[in-house]
């Protein structure tokens, strides 16, 4: 699977199109919202070759109701780890870190 089809599993998670590949700069964002990049990738290896390459993305859930249901929704997908959460511009942010 790519990239757009996470794209495509985020906005169906969210109930929106407010899912943004790495920030974009000149975009106004509405909230909630969800932003994510590639973070890392993983290889592995057999006979010095590789074999198996997945994508690490951070996925980042931006809403102002510190209660939202959005992060659960997020948590709950494969190969999903909650990585922090911090609080910025009146904005509360759960950042989580997801191989797909």
């Amino acid at each position: 699977m790519g990239r757009l089809a996470l794209q495509s599993k985020l906005e169906i998670l969210l109930g929106s199109d407010k899912v943004y590949f790495q920030s974009p700069p000149n975009i106004e964002m509405g909230y909630p919202c969800i932003v994510y990049d590639v973070d890392q990738a993983s290889t592995d290896f057999a006979d010095n070759a590789p074999y198996n390459y997945v994508k690490r993305y951070r996925v980042t859930v931006m809403d102002g109701d510190p209660d939202s249901i959005i992060p659960d929704k997020v948590a709950a997908l494969p190969t999903c780890i909650f990585n922090r959460n911090f609080a910025a511009n009146d904005l509360h942010h759960n950042v989580f870190l997801l191989y797909f």
